[in-house]
C-alpha cells in the first residue's frame, strides 16, 4: 500500500497537512486514568469551537454539549454511581445485538490488553467489573461532556453527533488534553436528563471524559491495534 508521500507526490503542503493528521490520529487514544487539574475554561473553548467543523447531514449539527468541572463533575459521578448500583440499564439507543467475527475478536484483544496492564488476571471476574465500575467514575477525570442530539433526526443524527465526538476528541489531542469517549453513560439516560434538565427530545449518546492524563498510570500505557487499509477496503472499477 502506498504511503502518504507517496500519495501526495510533490505536493509540499498536502503533505504537510496528512503529515500532521496522521500524528494526531496515532497519538489520540483512550485515557483511562487522570490527573485532577482542571482544563482551563479557554482551553476547553478552543476545542469546542474546533470540534464544531465536523461535517453533517444537511449542515443540521444536532450535536449539543453540557461540560461540567469543579463540583458539577463530582456531583454527576456520584449520580452515576449510584445508577449503576441499582444495575437497571435503559439506553436511548439499542446496545449491539452481539460482536460477530472480526469484530467480537478486536472487542476481546481490547479487553486483554486493558486488564493485562492493570494486572488482572483472565479470570478474575471481581477484578474486571470492579475496572468496569470505573467508567461510571469517569475514570477520575475533571471534566465530562455529555453529548446528546436531537431525538426526531434519530440514527442519521447519532451519526452525524459520532464525527462531532471524534472531531472533539481530536481537537483535544492538539492541545494535550487526554479524552475516552464513554458509551457507557448512555445505559441511564433518565438519569442524565433528570441530573442536568435536558428535555425529552434529546437522545443521550455518549460522554468524553476529559483532562490531562496520568501517565504513570499503566493502564495508559497499552495501544490497540487498526485494521490495514486492505482489511476495510473493498475497490470496484467496474
Amino acid at each position: 500500500m502506498s504511503n502518504i508521500d507517496d500519495a501526495v507526490g510533490t505536493d509540499a503542503e498536502n503533505g504537510k497537512s496528512a503529515e500532521i493528521l496522521k500524528a494526531v490520529l496515532k497519538k489520540r487514544y483512550s485515557c483511562r486514568a487522570f490527573r485532577p487539574d482542571p482544563v482551563p475554561q479557554e482551553i476547553i473553548e478552543l476545542i469546542l469551537q474546533l470540534a464544531c467543523n465536523a461535517p453533517s447531514w444537511c449542515n443540521a449539527q444536532p450535536w449539543q454539549v453540557v461540560a461540567t468541572r469543579g463540583e458539577a463533575t463530582e456531583s454527576f459521578r456520584t449520580a452515576l454511581l449510584e445508577a449503576a448500583s441499582r444495575d437497571n440499564p435503559n439506553p436511548d439507543m439499542k446496545w449491539p445485538a452481539s460482536y460477530p467475527g472480526v469484530y467480537g475478536e478486536r472487542r476481546r484483544a481490547c479487553g486483554y490488553q486493558l486488564y493485562d496492564a492493570v494486572g488482572i488476571e483472565r479470570g478474575d471476574y471481581a477484578a474486571r467489573a470492579e475496572q468496569s465500575m470505573k467508567n461510571m467514575h469517569l475514570f477520575g477525570a475533571p471534566h465530562v461532556a455529555i453529548v446528546h442530539s436531537e431525538k426526531e433526526l434519530g440514527s442519521y443524527g447519532a451519526m452525524d453527533t459520532g464525527g462531532f465526538v471524534t472531531a472533539f476528541m481530536l481537537a483535544a489531542t492538539t492541545v494535550g488534553v487526554a479524552t475516552i469517549a464513554q458509551a457507557s453513560i448512555a445505559a441511564y439516560p433518565e438519569v442524565v436528563r433528570e441530573h442536568f434538565s435536558l428535555p425529552d427530545n434529546r437522545t443521550v449518546l455518549c460522554a468524553i471524559s476529559f483532562g490531562y492524563a496520568d501517565e504513570c498510570h499503566p493502564v495508559n500505557d497499552f495501544r490497540t491495534e487498526r485494521a490495514q487499509v486492505e482489511e476495510i477496503l473493498d475497490m470496484r472499477e467496474t
